[in-house]
């Protein structure tokens, strides 16, 4: 199978997914389970615990045993698994007991998915990311376009029924033919158990990996009161998915024109540039509460979040060793998109609670510094290029 369409159908399978997933599954347990919110609450911030524990630890050892095509299948068809153990459980215990096992096989396939790309374009079979991975956004705004139409019309209930159908199509395509080095089993050797520090000894991975985090934990306040927010400020009803799907469209155009457009710029001058559109992006929010300007500021997502998230992907395919790259993403994943989104997300509500529009000022607190930090490793990054022409000269 063609490298490329493999890579896009399985970005567009998973964030199919993702799309019920993190947008509706809170509901879920509220509107059909019984939850309350604070319940729910906690099993979601206890989840990303596990979340972070499982992207930081198992997931790097499983990538030293398995190939990368058997531990997506195996994560897939555990996920599908403790799904189906959702439907008869009731009792809050049991639940609570089942998501957090969801969160460890679940979220992993994230980092496994980019840990594939990664591979791929190391070993030059696939020659765009950008457009691959725009296809998982998509499949985002497809699920939960499709997602709203059906819990209109049924209920909440259909929530867990549309997740399971979007995970057994992950596992059916898990089944195919995929790209020949993917199903290669890393060479067995002994296991070292500072493997996890080992990418911090890379040149500047510790400087880049301090941006990313800022980066994604400065959208805690959008991911979890943005849909409040809109209803703060009146947003019709009908027109608030559409609202918070403007992000994902402007993230789409960004993965699809990425590789050509940003070809020639080095990852320092575009974390810099997701850091400055960042900051824009929650000044915006909180100078201008109406629904116009919230709406134009959703396309700086494609800079706030696309940008940064294409920024570390080029590093790491530049810098870092293929054996390597399970542990970089684990890290990532971990520190980046799990843990440090739940701290901001407790520090966003606290705010959230004075005045609504300081929940999202708050976040320059992470946007600040990793422009600052971005402009550090940008110099860093002229200086060594510029010395190694002088070596050349």
């Amino acid at each position: 199978m063609n490298s490329q369409r493999w890579m896009s159908s399985q970005f567009f399978s998973f964030f199919i997914t993702w799309g019920i997933f993190l947008p509706y599954w809170t509901g879920w347990m509220i509107h059909t389970k019984g939850m309350t919110v604070a319940q729910a609450s906690l099993v979601m911030s206890l989840g990303l615990v596990i979340r972070g524990l499982s992207t930081l630890f198992a997931f790097p050892y499983l990538s030293g045993k398995l190939s990368s095509k058997i531990l997506l299948n195996g994560m897939a068809i555990g996920t599908f698994i403790i799904l189906l153990l959702c439907i008869p459980v009731h009792s809050y215990t049991a639940l609570l007991i089942a998501v957090l096992f969801l969160h460890f096989f679940y979220p992993t396939l994230m980092p496994a998915l980019d840990t594939a790309a990664g591979i791929l374009v190391q070993n030059k079979q696939l020659k765009n990311y950008g457009k691959s991975r725009s296809w998982g956004s998509f499949g985002f705004i497809v699920s939960g376009l499709i997602l709203t139409l059906f819990t209109g019309k049924f209920g909440d209930k259909v929530i867990l029924w549309g997740l399971l159908l979007g995970v057994f199509m992950l596992v059916c395509l898990g089944m195919m033919r995929a790209p020949a080095i993917l199903s290669v089993r890393p060479k067995a050797g002994i296991r070292d158990r500072r493997a996890l520090l080992k990418p911090f000894k890379i040149k500047h991975f510790g400087l880049v990996l301090v941006i990313v985090i800022l980066l994604q934990a400065a959208h805690a306040s959008y991911y979890n009161y943005g849909y409040i927010y809109l209803q703060e400020i009146q947003a019709p009803k009908y027109l608030i998915g559409a609202i918070m799907n403007i992000g994902v469209v402007a993230e789409i155009l960004f993965f699809l024109t990425a590789d050509k457009a940003f070809r020639r710029f080095s990852a320092g001058s575009l974390l810099a540039m997701a850091a400055f559109g960042s900051t824009i992006r929650w000044i915006l929010v909180f100078a201008f509460p109406n629904v116009a300007v919230f709406s134009v500021s959703q396309l700086l997502h494609a800079l706030s979040f696309a940008m940064g998230h294409y920024a570390f992907m080029k590093y790491m395919i530049q810098n870092i060793p293929p054996k390597d790259i399970p542990n970089v993403q684990g890290i990532y994943s971990a520190l980046a998109l799990s843990w440090s989104t739940a701290v901001f997300t407790i520090f966003g509500g606290f705010l959230y609670e004075i005045e609504p529009r300081y929940a999202f000022l708050g976040m320059l607190v992470c946007t600040v510094p990793s422009l600052i930090v971005a402009l550090i490793y940008r110099k860093l990054e002229v200086n060594r290029q510029a010395a190694a022409q002088h070596l050349a000269g």
